[in-house]
């Protein structure tokens, strides 16, 4: 069992349009320990295991993230540079 709060359909449509797209967001997560992060990520995926939802992307530094969706408190588009 999880406590895994699913996200709506349309914020998981949302993140799959920035994949195919490769738009870049400024993401705001809590992660497993309860920190807060704010970030620059470019979505490289999604991923379902054991029933939670995970967006997977790499941050400014090409470290890849793993982020529960349901930890996602925003992720707004970033302007593509000129």
């Amino acid at each position: 069992m999880t406590d895994y709060t699913p996200i709506d359909c349309r914020t998981y449509g949302e993140f799959e349009r920035a994949i195919i797209a490769g738009q870049r967001l400024q993401v705001s997560w809590r992660d497993a320990d309860g920190m807060d992060h704010l970030g620059i990520l470019v979505p490289v995926d999604l991923e379902t295991c054991r029933g939670e939802e995970f967006l997977i992307a790499r941050n400014e530094r090409g470290e890849q993230l793993r982020l529960r969706l349901d930890f996602v408190r925003r992720a707004t588009p970033v302007p593509a540079k000129p």
